[in-house]
């Protein structure tokens, strides 16, 4: 099961730097995540969903195992896995798992003109190693972590960009 982590940027760039910091994180093995979605409030008003994260991938190499080994059953393991992965690519391109559009788009509604949220479904994290890392502050807005897991995380984005005498990192 994943937990459900929505936090508040005060712009769409910090937004994207902080998904780029979770992709590095992601190739670290320090989290795994199921969806990325930055979502913009533009100064007009307007909702915007910056989807983040290509699950067509995870589609394609579970197509190509299920169908490498159907293939082997007719003798045929690479057909078998290449037409396995282009169907399991294009199941994954249309397919929209992940967080629901609508209350990404309902809580896009509550934030400033201007600003922006990430929203990530995350699977698995080594939380402590993690939020060592946060670079940027931001503003917890919904979560489906236990009480004590976003305290950590509310903490950490409170510090981020701090030296541990309180004072802003130097750049």
């Amino acid at each position: 099961m994943s937990d459900l982590v929505a936090v508040a940027y005060p712009d769409v760039d910090t937004a994207e730097k902080v998904v780029a910091n979770l992709g590095r994180a992601q190739k670290q093995h320090l989290i795994e995540l199921d969806d990325a979605v930055i979502v913009e409030r533009r100064e007009d008003g307007k909702v915007k969903l910056h989807q983040s994260v290509n699950l067509a991938g995870v589609g394609a190499a579970s197509g190509a195992l299920w169908g490498g080994l159907i293939g082997l059953l007719f003798l045929q393991p690479l057909l078998g896995a290449a037409l396995g992965a282009a169907g399991g690519a294009a199941g994954g391109a249309v397919s929209d798992v992940g967080v629901d559009d609508k209350f990404m788009k309902d809580l896009g509604e509550k934030l400033q003109p201007g600003t922006a949220a990430v929203f990530v479904l995350v699977r698995r994290v080594t939380a402590d190693k993690l939020l060592e890392h946060v670079e940027y502050q931001g503003e917890v807005l919904q979560t489906s972590l236990s009480n004590d897991a976003e305290q950590r995380l509310r903490d950490a984005l409170a510090h981020a960009g701090t030296s541990a005498e309180g004072e802003p990192a130097a750049s």
